[in-house]
C-alpha cells in the first residue's frame, strides 16, 4: 500500500507557512519517484547534454568564494562523474585544467523545467503537494549537484521561504536567524536580485575584520537523502556539500511579504546599478553576479521599481477580495519566486521583469499561526549550535540508517586580516572616519571605497525603510 505520511499535507503547509526556525521533515517522501536521481540516473536521463559546472578552490581562504571568483565549464555529467573519480580520459576533457584534489565543481541553480524541457513527464517525480502545495512539482523545482567541498556562499534570499530535499550525498547547512543580519556585515556586492550576501566566510571567519560575527548564532544541520530542509524567511544560509557527490532539490514557496520585499529588490537595483555604473570600468570590480546579465538601464530599472509598486497594491486589493472566496490552487498558487535565479534579459519588458512583479491569476500564500509545533521523530527541530549534540543525532534516524551528523563545534581561533577585503580597507581595525588635519586618510587608512558607501546605503535596513515611505508616499 501507499506510505503512511506522518504529516497530512494540510498539516505540513501549516508547519511550512508558520514555523520561523529552521526544521527538518523525515519519512515524507519515501514514495517520491525523484529519491532515484543520483548522478548516474540523471546522466542518462540528459544523455550527454551539457550544463555549466562552477568551479572553486577548495583551499578554505578568509574571503568568501563568491560566484565572480569561481571558473567556469559547460560539461555533460558523465565528464563530472569521470572527473570526480579521477579517470584518466578527464586529462584531456573539460575539466582537465581542475585537478580533483584541488577543486570542487557545483552545477548549481539548475531549473528542472528547463535542462528537461524535453522531457516533462519526469517533473512529476516530484510531488510537493505532499507539503500542501498541489499542482507544484520539479516544473517549479531547482536541481543542484556538486562535488565534496562545492559550496554556495553566506546569504539569505529576499523572496519566499525554502523546501530543500536531499537526494544523494549529504550537505551541512550553517543556518542564522534574520535577527543575526547585521552580524553577518550584509553586502548586494556581488549584485544579483533577490540574494544578501555577507561578507564573512562564515567557514572560516575573520574576526578582525569582522568582530561582530562573535554574536551570530548558527544553526547547523547535516542534511541526508530522504530529509527535507525548511528554511525561513530571510533567513542566512551557507551550505557545503560534504560527500563526494551530492543532489539536491530545491522549491521557493512564495509569501505575502514578496510583494513589498520586490519594491525592496526594485529600489536596491536602480541604487546599485547607477552607482557602479558611473565608476570606472578600467577598475575591474566585478560586481555583477553571473546569474545577472548586465546592469540594466536607469529607465527599465524605474519601470521595474513601477511594476513593483503596482503590484504590490494590486496584490493588497487581491488579497482582500481573495478572503471573500476560496483560495486558489495549483498552477494558480505559482509565482514568479519559484523562478528566483533566473538570468534577466536586458531589454525584454515587460517579460524582463517576472522577479519583480507577478501575474495576478497567481496568489502567493498567507503566514498562519501554529497552535504547537510537533516536534519529534519526524520533525527535527535545527537548533543553535550549542544544543546541536543533543539534537542532531535525531535527524538522521528519521529516514536514514546512516548516522551522518558528527559533533561539529565552531571553534573560531584569532584571525588576522591578511588580504585586502572585497570591501574592506587593508586595517579593518581603523574607523573610516579617523582622518588627518589635511582630510587625508591615515597612512594606515585605505581611503572609503564605493563599495563601502553602497553598503550602507543599500543596507537591508535602509532599503526596508526607503520602500515604506516610497509606499506611503505612493498610497496618499
Amino acid at each position: 500500500g501507499e506510505d503512511v505520511k506522518p504529516f497530512t499535507p494540510g498539516k505540513a503547509k501549516e508547519i511550512v507557512m508558520s514555523l520561523q526556525q529552521p526544521a527538518v521533515f523525515c519519512n515524507m517522501v519515501g514514495d517520491w519517484p525523484a529519491l532515484h536521481w543520483n548522478a548516474k540516473y540523471l546522466s542518462a536521463v540528459l544523455d550527454g547534454k551539457t550544463i555549466q559546472f562552477r568551479l572553486g578552490l577548495k583551499t578554505v581562504d578568509l574571503v568568501p568564494q563568491f560566484e565572480t571568483r569561481c571558473s567556469y565549464v559547460k560539461a555533460t555529467l558523465e565528464e563530472f562523474l569521470a572527473w570526480t573519480c579521477g579517470q584518466p580520459s578527464c586529462l584531456s576533457g573539460p575539466f582537465s585544467c581542475y585537478e580533483y584534489s584541488k577543486y570542487w565543481a557545483y552545477a548549481d541553480y539548475k531549473y528542472i523545467a528547463r535542462i528537461f524541457e524535453d522531457k516533462p513527464e519526469i517533473f512529476q517525480d516530484i510531488r510537493w503537494s505532499d507539503f500542501g502545495f498541489p499542482g507544484r512539482s520539479g516544473k517549479e523545482s531547482t536541481l543542484w549537484i556538486g562535488s565534496e567541498g562545492a559550496n554556495t556562499p553566506c546569504h539569505l534570499d529576499s523572496y519566499g521561504c525554502n523546501l530543500v530535499l536531499q537526494v544523494q550525498g549529504r550537505k551541512r547547512w550553517h543556518l542564522f536567524p534574520p535577527g543575526d543580519t547585521s552580524f553577518l556585515y550584509p553586502t548586494r556586492i556581488p549584485y544579483e536580485e533577490s540574494s544578501i550576501f555577507s561578507k564573512v566566510n562564515v567557514a572560516n571567519p575573520d574576526l578582525k575584520c569582522f568582530p561582530k560575527f562573535r554574536n551570530a548564532t548558527a544553526h547547523v544541520v547535516t542534511l541526508s537523502p530522504g530529509q527535507v530542509l525548511l528554511v525561513p524567511r530571510h533567513w542566512w544560509h551557507y551550505v557545503e556539500s560534504i560527500d563526494p557527490i551530492t543532489i539536491s532539490i530545491n522549491s521557493w514557496i512564495e509569501l505575502d511579504a514578496d510583494h513589498e520585499a520586490r519594491v525592496e529588490e526594485a529600489i536596491t537595483r536602480m541604487l546599485v546599478c547607477a552607482v557602479k555604473s558611473a565608476e570606472n570600468p578600467s577598475d575591474g570590480d566585478l560586481w555583477l553576479n553571473p546569474t545577472e546579465v548586465e546592469a540594466t538601464s536607469h529607465e527599465i530599472n524605474l519601470q521595474y521599481l513601477n511594476k513593483a509598486v503596482s503590484a504590490y497594491f494590486n496584490c493588497q486589493k487581491a488579497s482582500v477580495s481573495e478572503q471573500a472566496r476560496p483560495s486558489s490552487t495549483g498552477a494558480e498558487q505559482r509565482t514568479s519566486a519559484s523562478c528566483k535565479r533566473k538570468k534577466r534579459k536586458v531589454g525584454c519588458e515587460p517579460e524582463g521583469c517576472r522577479l519583480l512583479t507577478h501575474e495576478f491569476g497567481f496568489s502567493t500564500f498567507k503566514a498562519e499561526k501554529l497552535q504547537k509545533v510537533p516536534f519529534g521523530p519526524h520533525l527535527i527541530e535545527v537548533l543553535p549550535q550549542s544544543q546541536e549534540t543533543s539534537s542532531m543525532g535525531a535527524v538522521a534516524v528519521g529516514s536514514d540508517s546512516r548516522d551522518p551528523h558528527e559533533n561539529e563545534g565552531g571553534h573560531f581561533g584569532k584571525l588576522h586580516c591578511t588580504r585586502k577585503q572585497l570591501v574592506m580597507s587593508n586595517d579593518c581595525e581603523t574607523p573610516a572616519h579617523q582622518m588627518d588635519s589635511d582630510s587625508s586618510p591615515n597612512a594606515s587608512q585605505t581611503a572609503l571605497s564605493t563599495n563601502d558607501l553602497l553598503d550602507c546605503l543599500v543596507n537591508p535596513h535602509v532599503i526596508s525603510l526607503v520602500a515604506q515611505l516610497l509606499l506611503e508616499r505612493t498610497r496618499v
